[in-house]
C-alpha cells in the first residue's frame, strides 16, 4: 500500500501542517481525526488497515488530516470569537492548500469527506458548506452543533455566538437554508450518519436527521448498538460506509 508523508508551512494558518496519504488512485477521501487528534491516529488505531483492501485495489485514496482543535474549539484560554475565527482559517487551509495537493497527486474528480467524533463534525460541516466539492460525506459518532452540551461534553463556544458560529454549526444554519440550488447540491451528495444508541450525541444526530427530512434531502442513518464511540467500532464502520 502506497504511503506518503507531507509537511509544509501553511501560509493560511502560519504554522507547519502535516498529513498522510494512503493509496495511489481512486476517489479521494478527506479523513478528519477525532477530537484533538493527529494525522497518524487512524493509522495507529488500525482504521486504515480496515480500508487497506479498497486502498490497494485503487478504489480510494485516503488523506489523513491533522487537526488544530487545541487552537480552536479546545483552546479555553482563547476568546471564543478567536476560536471560531481560527476554525474558519482551518477550513481555508483545507480548501486552498489540501485540495490543490489532492489534485496534484490524483486527478480523480470525486472527493469524500469523512471523520469520527469531532472529525465527523469537521467532515459534515465542510461538506454541507461546500457541497459542490464533495460526492459523499460520512459522519461517525459526531456532534453537529458544538454549542450543544450534554453530560461532560461542554458548549465549546462557552455561550458565545456570532455569524461565524452560526454558519459553522450544521443543525443551526441548515434549517434556515432556502436556496433551491444549494439544497439540490447537498441532495446530490451521499450523506451517511452513523451513531451509537448510547452515544451522548444521539439526540443531536436526530436533530440533523429531522432537518434533512424537512428539507427533502436524502441520506442514510445507522444506529449501532451501545455507545460505539471508539476505534474498535470505527474500524468496522469504515469498511461499511467509506
Amino acid at each position: 500500500m502506497n504511503r506518503e508523508y507531507h509537511k509544509w508551512y501553511s501560509s493560511v494558518l502560519e504554522r507547519d501542517m502535516e498529513l498522510l496519504v494512503f493509496g495511489h488512485a481512486g476517489t479521494k477521501v478527506l479523513f478528519f481525526p477525532p477530537r484533538m487528534g493527529r494525522f497518524y491516529d487512524y493509522e495507529n488505531w488500525r482504521v486504515i488497515k480496515s480500508l487497506q483492501p479498497k486502498i490497494e485495489a485503487g478504489h480510494i485514496q485516503v488523506y489523513c488530516l491533522d487537526s488544530i482543535d487545541t487552537e480552536t474549539f479546545y483552546n479555553k484560554e482563547s476568546h471564543p470569537g478567536h476560536r471560531i475565527y481560527r476554525h474558519c482559517l482551518y477550513e481555508n487551509y483545507i480548501l486552498n492548500e489540501v485540495f490543490p495537493l489532492m489534485e496534484q497527486l490524483n486527478d480523480h474528480p470525486d472527493v469524500i469527506s469523512a471523520g469520527c467524533s469531532l472529525g465527523a463534525y469537521h467532515a459534515m460541516n465542510i461538506a454541507l458548506r461546500h457541497p459542490s466539492k464533495f460526492c459523499k460525506v460520512v459522519g461517525m459518532s459526531g456532534r453537529y452543533d458544538l454549542t450543544f452540551s450534554k453530560a461532560y461534553f461542554d458548549d465549546l463556544m462557552s455561550g458565545y455566538h456570532d455569524e461565524n458560529v452560526y454558519f459553522n454549526m450544521p443543525t443551526q444554519y441548515l434549517k434556515n437554508v432556502g436556496d433551491p440550488v444549494y439544497l439540490n447540491q447537498i441532495d446530490q451528495m451521499d450523506i451517511i450518519l452513523v451513531i451509537g444508541k448510547e452515544d451522548l450525541f444521539l439526540e443531536n444526530n436526530y436533530q440533523l436527521k429531522e432537518i434533512l427530512d424537512a428539507k427533502g434531502i436524502s441520506y442514510q442513518f445507522y444506529e449501532w448498538e451501545e455507545e460505539a464511540h471508539k476505534a474498535y467500532y470505527w474500524r468496522r464502520m469504515v469498511k461499511l460506509y467509506i
